[in-house]
């Protein structure tokens, strides 16, 4: 038998050399096991140091450090993903009273120079107190930061903390709202929407308004402008599509920045769109007259009434600014806006079918929309015949601007009543649901009358070129401690385009507009809402993809045999 040849190892020793590194594996194993519970050990404690600091140490009533990791809240945008509404972080600069070291007679000065909001004794104060924790500065600009860090004091905290932004500042601020410091909602779509915008759940997905910066940034401007103008104290409009109820616009003035809500006056967070009510007279008219066609008082636009200079009811005088003194027909009426004719007409529909039409259309009550800001309206409380006849020409009843929009959208869209809405229609938001208020003859009749009134009444200076507007003025004494007053108005204009196949709603309100040489020392709203509609549809309509055809038009042949020339 031969020898194994030398530096072979035998199987026993082949065997005992596996068994050898067997055990050192297992060794390196156990510490490698050990190794890495220590290190789990350590970031476990790390995390619950973390956590244990965020709700139980200076943070403490604040929001959570590690909450911030995630956006705060969801963005809002408009129809075309227009960015509106959203969350960033921010520095947030804090005092820590216990923790300072330097002088504070010093510090105190320091602080009142770079944030004068407070001054000397204010800081001192804040500094000698026994609290653990203010905050001085929230959402602080990057100079105000800078100059806080170079100060190196321990005593003062700096921060990221979510921060609301609305990039667009003020456009649609009263549609958008706002919120407070600790980032809930508290007016406006945040404060509708609160829940969702908040909810880690669904604030990944944005809420989607029908408004449209581009629609909305031309009735700002014109609207803007006009205020300044004729130094009115507040306007509001709104541009409605009639078929869905979706808000294209809405403003409210003054104006108001979303970033600094709480530095804006009550004046300028009133929402006059949605939350004023006022009396806004003439451009009820057209209300009374489909009322009269819908409930067969009306037979036709031909129709005479006598057309006095004065009509005397139970004591009280209703006149007209232009009168007649003769017979006039339906369609006159509404040309000249007259009073006494359309009183007579609202005295022939009566007060129960009234109350009914305008039920129907949601004047008696507050809104029905997304937002909370919605005004209760105000209409007689026993509906006498004067009360009758003056609500039939816009008095003793007030609404809001939005209102308005929404009765004239049922009065030319064919007769179907639908809430406005301030979401964008589509397959997760269909539109409101509708009812019948006019007939469809009565708003095919009314489209004509209501360009009559622009072609050849008080509302000439609305007219757009090719776009064929539609609608009416109105002026109204403004209501005052229980009466009227004669040196105060409110100016508004309602109505449509293309009138001839309507498809949009325009509604714009002046509060207390003055006289001027362009106005020729009148206050009347065809002098200064008018142009306004003239100018906004001229410029939206195009955006909006109506083309102008000045070749045509509303069916005029049924309205102009029955008006001729004062006489």
């Amino acid at each position: 038998m031969n020898a194994p040849s030398p530096g072979l190892a035998t199987r026993p020793d082949r065997l005992r050399l596996v068994g050898q590194r067997q055990k050192v594996l297992a060794v390196m194993h156990q510490r490698l096991m050990i190794g890495m519970l220590v290190y789990a050990g350590i970031i476990a404690i790390v995390a619950l140091r973390i956590i244990y600091l965020a709700l139980f140490g200076d943070h403490a009533g604040r929001q959570s450090a590690v909450t911030t990791l995630v956006p705060a809240r969801g963005d809002i945008v408009d129809r075309e993903g227009q960015m509106l509404a959203r969350s960033i972080d921010a520095w947030s600069i804090a005092l820590h009273p216990s923790k300072v070291i330097g002088n504070k007679l010093d510090l105190a000065r320091a602080l009142a120079r770079i944030m004068p909001e407070r001054d000397e004794a204010a800081y001192y104060a804040m500094l000698r107190s026994d609290k653990t924790f203010f905050y001085l500065r929230r959402r602080a600009a990057p100079d105000v930061v800078e100059a806080i860090n170079a100060l190196g004091e321990p005593g003062l905290g700096l921060d990221r903390e979510p921060d609301r932004l609305y990039p667009q500042t003020s456009l649609a601020a009263h549609v958008l709202g706002y919120t407070d410091t600790d980032g809930h909602g508290t007016a406006g779509i945040e404060r509708a929407f609160d829940k969702q915008l908040s909810d880690p759940a669904t604030r990944g997905t944005p809420v989607v308004l029908s408004i449209s910066s581009r629609i909305q940034q031309a009735l700002e401007h014109e609207l803007l402008d006009a205020k300044t103008r004729f130094s009115a104290i507040g306007a509001a409009g709104v541009i409605m599509d009639i078929h869905t109820g979706e808000v294209l616009a809405m403003t409210s003035l003054p104006q108001l920045n979303p970033n600094i809500a709480g530095q804006g006056s009550l004046e300028a967070r009133f929402n006059r769109a949605t939350l004023g009510v006022y009396e806004l007279g003439s451009t009820f008219k057209a209300f009374t007259v489909a009322m009269g066609l819908d409930s067969g008082v009306v037979k036709s636009v031909g129709q005479m009434y006598p057309c006095p200079g004065q009509l005397n009811v139970s004591g009280r005088s209703i006149g007209d600014t232009h009168p007649f003194n003769r017979a006039c027909s339906v369609a006159e009426i509404m040309q000249e806006s007259s009073n006494v004719g359309t009183a007579q007409i609202a005295d022939q529909v009566g007060a129960a079918r009234i109350k009914q039409f305008l039920g129907n259309m949601g004047f008696l009550a507050p809104l029905q929309t997304e937002l909370p800001e919605r005004g209760r309206t105000l209409a007689p409380r026993d509906w006498s015949r004067t009360d009758v006849m003056t609500v039939g020409f816009g008095h003793s009843i007030a609404i809001t601007p939005l209102h308005l929009a929404t009765g004239y959208a049922a009065l030319m869209n064919g007769g179907i009543y639908r809430p406005a809405t301030l979401l964008k229609v589509d397959r997760t938001h269909p539109a409101p649901k509708g009812r019948r208020v006019f007939s469809e003859d009565t708003s095919y009749k009314m489209r004509s009358l209501l360009r009559l009134v622009v072609t050849h009444g008080t509302g000439k200076k609305a007219d757009a070129p090719g776009y064929r507007v539609g609608g009416k003025t109105g002026t109204a004494d403004k209501a005052v401690g229980g009466g009227y007053s004669h040196s105060r108005v409110i100016t508004n204009f309602a109505g449509v385009f293309p009138v001839d196949e309507p498809r949009y709603v325009m509604v714009v309100m002046l509060d207390e507009p003055q006289a001027t040489a362009e106005s020729m020392g009148f206050r009347y709203a065809g002098w200064n809402v008018a142009p306004v509609v003239s100018k906004t549809i001229s410029r939206i309509a195009p955006m909006l993809g109506v083309r102008p055809d000045k070749k045509r038009d509303a069916n005029m042949s049924e309205v102009l045999p029955h008006i001729r020339a004062k006489d």
